[in-house]
């Protein structure tokens, strides 16, 4: 479980297929806090740290994953978003973050609004995934409020820490982010889905 509350800006270091995994090595400065079996959120992928070497650890994204999310784009000297699993007990300054990308979505507009930025980003809404106004949304990993909330499409306002601590200074139009949907959303569309399959 997380937060979306974004600990470090680690720098991809190498990428190594295998079949149809991909091993991913990060240098992060939370490298030395690390430990093997470990869960951290790679752009809100929950994945497991496999090794550690120094001031880097390397993690492994299967077929599903590479699939479903944006790190099967991921390049060499790319920033990933990170965070470690939340600890039981802690402050939960995000909201609740499971690591499981729902889909991608893709940035459409970047607009700088006087010491903050907006961005907009368009998702397949096929896929049943909604947000709502004023709600929660995690987009690569970052805990964040929708605003503007539309049948495929929504934003959310950056201030200038985000823009600065995540790597939403990296987007430009068309690049690929991962959405994590609220969880809670997610169970009470469910519940309409059965109810109305029930009548």
């Amino acid at each position: 479980m997380f937060t979306g509350i974004i600990e470090d800006m680690g720098v991809v270091s190498n990428l190594k297929k295998e079949m149809n995994n991909l091993h991913i090595s990060i240098k992060s400065k939370l490298t030395p806090e690390l430990k093997i079996d470990q869960s951290m959120a790679h752009n809100g992928v929950c994945l497991t740290i496999v090794a550690i070497d120094q001031d880097e650890y390397t993690v492994t994204a299967i077929k599903e994953t590479l699939d479903k999310s944006n790190l099967g784009v991921l390049k060499i000297g790319d920033n990933v978003n990170l965070e470690r699993a939340m600890i039981l007990g802690a402050r939960l300054d995000g909201h609740i973050v499971q690591g499981h990308v729902d889909q991608t979505a893709t940035c459409t507009n970047i607009k700088e609004e006087d010491g903050s930025w907006m961005f907009t980003f368009n998702y397949d809404s096929s896929l049943n995934n909604i947000t709502i106004e004023k709600g929660s949304i995690t987009v690569n990993g970052t805990s964040l409020t929708v605003v503007n909330s539309k049948k495929d499409s929504f934003s959310v306002a950056i201030i200038p820490y985000t823009y600065d601590h995540t790597n939403f200074g990296d987007f430009k139009k068309g690049t690929v982010v991962n959405l994590e949907f609220d969880v809670l959303g997610k169970y009470v569309a469910k519940l309409i889905d059965i109810n109305l399959i029930a009548k």
